[in-house]
């Protein structure tokens, strides 16, 4: 076993995506309850290219394999797993060493594939998608009948967003900054979609609802945080899910406190971590939704994992529609 090598992504020294290498790794030892996956696709996540620069919250050790999020099928199975088979086909999330042929992942960190789910569409479901519920359905508790406004919704956690929105059933209002984003953002379920360039924001989503406002606004950009309080509701609630735009918003306390608003954190990932048993019931529902064709990744562009550079810089550069994912083969 210790001369088998399979090839991984490796993050030696802290910068841009262009310093990744592309090595052949010996394959480690497996320990108890663990599985080994042969993995066929890699979904790509803006943490990834914080990471390998240094910039993300989590920082690794060097060297390590970027990658939060794999799938592909089981080839070994450590001592002590009885739940799960040689040649099951699996999503693996895990915190890094998703840019490989193989990864070592523990039994309690994967799931079957979704019936009908490709091998890059389940590799991009759960970072956005649990992301996105997380946020609206255990954070902002969502309900049905309230006004839901996603900013950046042409991007992945923005599209997981207006999907679980539809299904938890809020009034979608998508703001995205292409014509081909906003036409993607109506098909998962958007009622209306807006162009930030046209005309002010706040003034558009009032006359949709009525004067009042966005009940929930989740940013995974880093809007402007003036226009971005001016969009809530009395009582409204912000999500703050990320700084994909690359600068992080300073909130007004007096637009927070006039409007009697709620700012509110979001990382499903620490999150499950300080609360497993929260995990595990988000999973079920996602898995459920999943598996009955109601929610579905939009994947718009796929790289060979030598390509890892270019996709990682598609993604920073906010080129990708939805999700943009890495294959093996």
């Amino acid at each position: 076993m210790a001369n088998v090598t399979y090839r991984a992504v490796v993050c030696d020294t802290l910068g841009p995506p262009e310093q990744l290498m592309l090595r052949l790794l010996s394959r480690p030892a497996l320990p108890a309850r663990h599985v080994r996956v042969a993995v066929r696709a890699a979904g790509i996540n803006f943490p990834d290219v914080l990471m390998v620069q240094g910039l993300y919250q989590h920082k690794p050790d060097l060297p390590f394999v970027p990658g939060l999020e794999a799938a592909g099928e089981i080839i070994e199975l450590g001592e002590g797993v009885a739940d799960l088979g040689i040649g099951t086909r699996v999503i693996a999330r895990m915190r890094t060493g998703a840019f490989a042929e193989e990864a070592v992942v523990s039994e309690a960190d994967v799931v079957p594939l979704p019936s009908g789910y490709t091998h890059t569409e389940a590799s991009t479901l759960l970072v956005a998608h649990v992301t996105a519920y997380h946020a609206l359905a255990t954070r902002a508790r969502l309900a049905r009948g309230e006004t839901l406004l996603v900013l950046g919704a042409g991007g992945g956690v923005g599209l997981a967003a207006v999907e679980v929105g539809r299904l938890l059933g809020a009034n979608v209002i998508a703001v995205a900054s292409s014509e081909a984003k906003r036409a993607a953002a109506h098909v998962k379920g958007a009622a209306h979609v807006l162009d930030p360039s046209e005309a002010k924001l706040a003034d558009a989503v009032r006359k949709i609802t009525g004067d009042k406002g966005a009940d929930v606004v989740l940013d995974p950009v880093g809007f402007a945080a003036e226009d971005a309080l001016r969009c809530l509701s009395f009582g409204g609630r912000l999500l703050v899910t990320g700084f994909a735009a690359g600068a992080i918003p300073a909130y007004a306390a007096n637009r927070i406190l006039l409007k009697s608003a709620s700012v509110i954190g979001i990382r499903a990932g620490e999150a499950a971590r300080h609360d497993p048993a929260l995990r595990e019931r988000e999973m079920h529902e996602l898995l459920a939704w999943a598996n009955a064709g109601k929610i579905r990744p939009y994947v718009s562009a796929t790289f060979p994992l030598a390509q890892v550079a270019e996709a990682m810089d598609m993604l920073a550069e906010r080129r990708a529609i939805g999700r943009i994912a890495l294959t093996m083969d």
